[in-house]
């Protein structure tokens, strides 16, 4: 039987061996935790698929395999006993050694010619070098001339004539494109250039962004040309550009080469690296960020109804599931409530087509004290009442942060809800656990003054717990109609529902 690397999360694609609990030889039972692995998702014991001895390991500690990688062999029906001679693989070397030095001995005279030809052509290429050098300076206004093909009588690019036929960020173009501003076509007032003249004269000569900014850039700093960019007050983005323009500080890659000095660390600074954990999380978050058409929305709920009821039922529940409940399983029963009347919210992309999903498998996040997330699901969601989402909750909050989790159970997700509330956040913006299209932030409930109508019609300023649902969704999946009305949907049923009945 082989034992293979499982998949601990849905985006997990590998995982390293940190340590094997059993040797070779060993009996292993059925489920008896077997090694321990560490993913960017979490670091857990894999129980063995069946029962057996274990027959050999193929990947030792340390050593990082992908998912569905065999990594040891179970044989099944065996007594350990038989298996001790196994180690006789171990003897295997004592063969080796008389071959080898045979082996090493022409290996090691091979390279002895080597050493000839280093001290002849080593000097011979140095004069060369300058020769080469010497008139790459005079070519370099050359490119920039051919970008922009001939030049009208007259022209020059550069000179005073043209800053005030263009705007700063006109300029900027101009340089980014390798052209020059006197031989492109002006639609504008007066003969002056627009973005659209550059773009137009850079598409038709077929110029790379990349290409080299003329050498009479720089002489354009002083700027007299009126424009609406000193409005703004945005940091300019290179020292070429004189008046400071949103665009500017936003396109410009030198900003970047400023910071990176300031990044070194001081003397007095604490160098962190980054684990298996930490660096994976960053490459799918940026990964889902470059797949998905992000969007948020969000609405306001008033968890007064809801707030009731626990404080009601606390020290009852307490005492008979022992732990707190909280608002999590509220909102978590709410989003079982509307899911079918938005299906779409419970999909997945797959190949130019939108998966919706039968199933509602739905992913709590669970911070591991700070050192890493993941999302175990609870199955089948929708089928379930307040009590019982609770206690599912609580079950895989604990097992996550006591590395208990079983590998299906951080896989299938089909939704994610996260859940920064009991930090007090106001507004959280999650990042979608792909390949789902949305992801739900319970933000802090508060007390909070609102506005409430009573019975006679009357508006009144009332006292309520109030709180955000934020909701993360792809663009792609659905649009800003589909994903407001279902997060009006799930704002009416927390606060309208007769919750106690739920805990009855």
């Amino acid at each position: 039987m082989d034992v293979t690397m499982p998949q601990l999360g849905e985006t997990v694609t590998e995982g390293t061996i940190t340590r094997w609990l059993k040797r070779v030889g060993d009996q292993v039972e059925a489920d008896e935790p077997l090694f321990e692995v560490s993913t960017d998702k979490v670091d857990s014991e894999v129980p063995a698929p069946g029962p057996g001895v274990l027959t050999e390991i193929l990947a030792p500690e340390g050593e990082t395999v992908q998912v569905g990688a065999r990594i040891a062999v179970l044989l099944s029906g065996v007594a350990s006993a038989p298996l001790e001679p196994a180690p006789v693989a171990e003897p295997v070397p004592p063969t080796a050694p008389s071959p080898a030095a045979e082996v090493v001995a022409p290996i090691a005279a091979a390279p002895e010619p080597a050493p000839a030809p280093e001290p002849a052509p080593a000097p011979a290429p140095a004069p060369a070098a300058e020769p080469a050098w010497q008139p790459a300076p005079e070519p370099t206004p050359d490119p920039v001339v051919a970008a922009g093909t001939s030049r009208p009588e007259g022209g020059q690019g550069g000179g005073p004539d043209d800053s005030t036929l263009t705007s700063p960020i006109v300029r900027r173009l101009v340089a980014e494109k390798g052209l020059d501003p006197a031989t492109i076509h002006g639609t504008g007032p007066g003969g002056r250039l627009t973005r659209k003249d550059v773009l137009d004269a850079a598409a038709s000569l077929g110029s790379a962004s990349a290409s080299p900014p003329p050498a009479s850039a720089p002489t354009e700093a002083p700027l007299t040309a009126p424009s609406p960019a000193p409005a703004f007050t945005f940091t300019p983005a290179e020292p070429a550009i004189g008046a400071p323009a949103p665009e500017a500080a936003i396109t410009a890659a030198p900003p970047q080469a400023a910071i990176a000095p300031g990044l070194a660390p001081g003397p007095r600074d604490d160098v962190v690296p980054f684990d298996n954990i930490r660096r994976r999380t960053a490459e799918h978050m940026v990964r889902s960020l470059d797949t998905s058409a992000h969007v948020y929305t969000s609405v306001e709920v008033d968890f007064e109804r809801v707030e009731k009821v626990r404080a009601a039922h606390k020290q009852a529940w307490k005492e008979s599931e022992g732990f707190s409940l909280t608002y999590l399983p509220f909102v978590l029963r709410a989003f079982c409530d509307v899911v079918n009347d938005f299906p779409n919210v419970n999909a997945s992309v797959g190949d130019d087509a939108l998966i919706v999903h039968r199933d509602v498998n739905v992913g709590v996040a669970v911070d591991l004290d700070f050192k890493g997330l993941l999302a175990p699901v609870i199955r089948d969601a929708d089928g379930k009442r307040l009590r019982s989402l609770a206690r599912d909750v609580h079950d895989i909050a604990t097992r996550a942060r006591t590395k208990r989790l079983r590998p299906d159970e951080l896989t299938g997700g089909t939704f994610t809800i996260t859940n920064p509330g009991p930090y007090g956040t106001f507004a959280t913006m999650p990042i979608i656990n792909q390949p789902q299209v949305a992801i739900l932030s319970t933000d802090g409930i508060k007390k909070r003054p609102v506005v409430v109508t009573g019975p006679d019609g009357e508006d009144a300023i009332v006292i309520h717990h109030t709180g955000l649902l934020v909701l993360t969704w792809d663009h792609r999946a659905f649009d800003g109609a589909y994903a407001a009305a279902f997060l009006n949907a799930m704002r009416t049923v927390l606060e309208q529902r007769e919750w106690a009945a739920e805990l009855d």
